[in-house]
């Protein structure tokens, strides 16, 4: 079903210059996606160093949780309003004063004193990566001509979804060969760059709109993400009926319910106008989304413990370990057009969720302490594959959606759900796992004396760490641990695959409409092959 919406002003070029050529627009896309790899690889990279903040600045875990996830919480706030202003204001100011105070936010929190400092400073860091992330996926949708806008999209999938697992490997290899603080070196190095690039490479465009501001729209939207997203973030950590989580969840519930009403009556003058929903596009790649990103920051929670107590690896190579899942994301980002091309969105979207599904099913049958990593390697690949195929023409179902001059908010959009779905899958999969193991472990507890027994069921990494402890039953107790968390990650796996095949289900049946495939006479019309060019650099 298609939403009438009003003709508005197409995004209207300010820098006084004509469509760019091949040569610069392979300079945008690869500014564009050095400044959105900064971004992502500031989610995940801190997770390596936690143990190092809290024993410099004497935190507790809780002091070291908010460090790392008030960055994803200011992130995820405000992409739609920053989004929409920077349609309105002009992207390329938009990128360039997100990526300088971005910039100055990691140089703030390499020196920080304490740990409120830092604190301020990742809070500053994740407002300014909203202002960067939805601006780059805008950019390349606003000024890439059609034929060549999906590979570029490809490339901008493929860096969002294998750039946390790229900067989590960049991470740990700073924090084994130099301080912990050297993080954020890399993301203030890519910022700098991403704006010399911006400065001279990107054009300007913005949307001239006769509607004033959805002020109100932006200010509940940021308080429903915030609810939401505390919810998720807590519940894990507190308890999932804990008063902070309980009136989270009522808050967060209670603005998303108000911003729907809200659009629903500004409609054409909407910051989101919530009726586009109806449209298969944006609902499928919207849920398309929300789940893949789910599932893969789920798997993240569930590998690391897998490759570090129970294969007993260093943080560096866990994280070596998890690059050829992510080099599969990125090179079938870059496939999935192409594909789409031919036999269609909605099929290649439906092919990869069903790769992705039978990645998890391998890795539930198979995995094995003994049979260690080639046990799960199958799966990995196969996921890695399917959720590459997945991601590219969702984003485009989700971006096409929206009219040209609302790419800032399209791009939010998007980004937006990428965040839900990261969180959902934490919590979802990572209290899956934590549940099984301690049901598995209960039962291979007899003879382990009383205190080490209630120490081993918190956890793999607790019971290896008082193992020793035991005496002679160390090696029991390493082994009953080893064997239930394998239990607990079977557990999480065949949840997540029978999530997985509902949305095969749904793709399938609901997903964006196929495109006609080309025709020979198309293919042969010449093009730039500015996407594939970058993606083999």
């Amino acid at each position: 079903m298609s939403t009438n919406r009003p003709p508005q002003a197409q995004d209207m070029p300010v820098d006084g210059a004509g469509a760019p050529d091949a040569r610069q627009l392979r300079a945008i896309l690869i500014a564009v996606s050095i400044a959105l790899m900064a971004v992502i690889a500031s989610v995940s990279g801190l997770n390596v160093a936690q143990t190092h903040m809290a024993v410099e600045w004497g935190a507790s875990q809780s002091t070291v949780l908010w460090i790392i996830n008030i960055y994803t919480l200011a992130l995820a706030a405000l992409l739609l309003p920053l989004g929409a202003i920077g349609d309105r204001l002009g992207r390329k100011p938009m990128l360039i004063t997100g990526l300088i105070i971005f910039g100055a936010a990691g140089v703030v929190a390499g020196l920080a004193p304490s740990a409120a400092v830092m604190i301020g400073a990742r809070v500053a860091a994740g407002i300014s990566a909203a202002m960067i992330m939805p601006i780059t996926l805008a950019v390349i949708t606003s000024t890439f001509p059609e034929k060549e806008r999906g590979k570029a999209v490809g490339v901008w999938t493929g860096v969002a979804g294998g750039g946390g697992i790229l900067g989590m490997f960049l991470s740990a290899l700073l924090v084994d060969v130099a301080d912990w603080r050297r993080l954020f070196v890399l993301p203030v190095v890519l910022a700098l760059i991403a704006l010399a690039m911006t400065l001279k490479s990107v054009p300007n465009s913005r949307e001239r709109s006769s509607h004033s501001f959805d002020t109100i729209g932006a200010l509940v939207s940021t308080i429903a993400v915030i609810g939401l997203i505390l919810v998720l973030q807590t519940g894990p950590e507190r308890g999932w009926t804990a008063p902070v989580t309980l009136i989270s969840l009522a808050v967060g519930v209670i603005a998303a319910i108000t911003f729907v009403a809200w659009e629903l009556r500004r409609r054409d003058a909407a910051l989101l106008d919530v009726r586009l929903f109806r449209e298969r596009g944006l609902a499928g790649g919207s849920v398309t989304l929300l789940v893949v990103f789910g599932v893969q920051a789920g798997i993240a929670v569930v590998l690391f413990p897998f490759f570090q107590a129970v294969l007993g690896w260093s943080g560096l190579l866990s994280t070596v370990a998890m690059m050829p899942m992510a080099v599969m994301m990125m090179m079938a980002s870059g496939l999935a057009p192409k594909m789409a091309g031919r036999i269609g969105a909605r099929s290649t979207m439906t092919v990869g969720v069903a790769l992705a599904t039978l990645g998890l099913a391998l890795m539930a049958v198979f995995v094995s302490v003994d049979g260690g990593y080639l046990s799960i390697l199958a799966g990995m690949l196969a996921m890695g594959i399917g959720m590459g195929l997945s991601m590219t023409p969702s984003t485009e179902a989700i971006t096409s959606s929206l009219p040209r001059a609302e790419q800032g908010v399209a791009s939010a959009l998007n980004d937006v759900t990428r965040e839900f779905g990261t969180a959902l899958g934490v919590a979802m999969l990572g209290a899956l796992l934590a549940n099984g193991y301690r049901s598995a472990i209960d039962g291979k507890l007899d003879g382990i004396p009383a205190g080490a027994a209630d120490t081993a069921r918190e956890g793999i990494a607790t019971a290896v760490e008082v193992a020793p402890s035991t005496g002679s039953h160390a090696h029991d107790l390493v082994n009953a641990a080893q064997q239930s968390f394998v239990e607990g990650w079977q557990q999480a796996m065949w949840t997540g695959a029978a999530v997985m095949a509902v949305l095969v289900v749904y793709v399938a049946l609901r997903g964006p409409e196929n495109t006609a495939p080309r025709r020979p006479h198309d293919e042969a019309a010449p093009e730039t092959g500015v996407a594939e060019n970058v993606a083999a650099g």
